[in-house]
């Protein structure tokens, strides 16, 4: 029995607790924040056998999509040199990240 914790954007929460319940997966979804934009994303936790572990990944990486967004740096005033840009950047946001834990006791009451 393995415990997944899977970060993922908001963006895509929703439709993943709609593929997984539709799969018969059990998830429990916590609101966080964290990251490098410090944007609101979703955790779930989810209990897996071990043989449907492959395709909790597979439902997860088919659901959750790399982004890509523009970002006006945020230089303090105090801080700003010559050369630096405050024109936007493009950067990489949303995917997933998964952790895959052993679990010892799982008790459902």
């Amino acid at each position: 029995m393995k415990l997944v914790l899977a970060v993922i954007q908001d963006a895509d929460a929703s439709a993943l607790v709609r593929v997984l319940t539709t799969n018969a997966f059990d998830v429990t979804k916590l609101a966080s924040t964290g990251g490098f934009l410090r944007e609101g994303n979703t955790t779930l936790m989810v209990g897996v056998t071990d043989e449907r572990l492959a395709d909790l990944k597979r439902h997860v990486q088919q659901t959750c999509r790399a982004r890509t967004r523009l970002v006006t740096p945020g230089v303090p005033m105090g801080e700003q040199h010559e050369g630096l840009s405050g024109d936007p950047i493009e950067v990489a946001v949303g995917g997933a990240v998964m952790f895959v834990m052993d679990v010892q006791e799982f008790v459902k009451i």
